[in-house]
């Protein structure tokens, strides 16, 4: 008669479960070199400085004259850098029918022992909202998220008061995991912050 305790011992067993535990879930090739996603009415590309002007209103604000050229010069540095990270991705966000930059998506916080990261979106003005663009940035980056690049989880949070934020990642599938309260001050008014995630177990919409 076979052993079985024996067997799930033997040395076989314990190379092939040391060799799963050295080897990462997450594929980090494709945060250093994030492919481009393609879509119905946006594309994902690679953040990069030619994308400044289009996300200018997002990194300089309304920023006065010098103040304004030294941040600029800052930020176009820093997206040089942030496209070698290993350990995020940054996609400026295109329209797919005149090539328009109306926002920035990312994937940061990288846990790689948890397969977990953060999400982010923000698109660069108001008169971006409505045409889907933040939803379909969305639904890319979680399918390629829980897709090849492998994570478990993808956590983010949200304003409270941000309701068409929040429908977009409920819609998305993102599940309320609680909320803190009175986090930020926004125009006088203290405001919460709801924390949600999503599991690669989760169903997705």
């Amino acid at each position: 008669m076979v052993d079985t305790a024996q067997m799930l011992n033997t040395p076989a067993r314990l190379a092939v479960e040391v060799c799963d535990w050295l080897t990462p879930a997450v594929d980090l090739s494709l945060l250093r070199h994030q492919p481009t996603l393609v879509g119905q009415g946006v594309r994902l590309e690679p953040l990069g400085p030619q994308h400044f002007d289009g996300l200018r209103s997002l990194f300089v604000g309304e920023a006065p004259g010098p103040l304004a050229v030294a941040l600029a010069d800052q930020v176009k540095l820093g997206l040089v850098v942030a496209k070698e990270r290993p350990d995020r991705a940054d996609w400026a966000i295109v329209t797919t029918v005149d090539g328009h930059v109306v926002g920035e998506v990312v994937l940061f916080s990288l846990d790689a022992d948890h397969d977990s990261m953060e999400f982010r979106i923000a698109l660069s003005g108001p008169e971006r909202f409505d045409f889907g663009y933040g939803s379909e940035a969305t639904l890319l980056v979680r399918d390629f998220a829980f897709g090849p690049l492998g994570l478990r989880r993808l956590t983010l949070e949200v304003a409270a008061s941000n309701a068409r934020a929040r429908k977009v990642y409920d819609r998305a599938g993102f599940v309320v995991e609680g909320v803190r309260r009175a986090v930020r001050l926004v125009d006088g008014i203290w405001d919460d912050v709801v924390d949600m995630a999503l599991l690669s177990s989760d169903p997705r919409p």
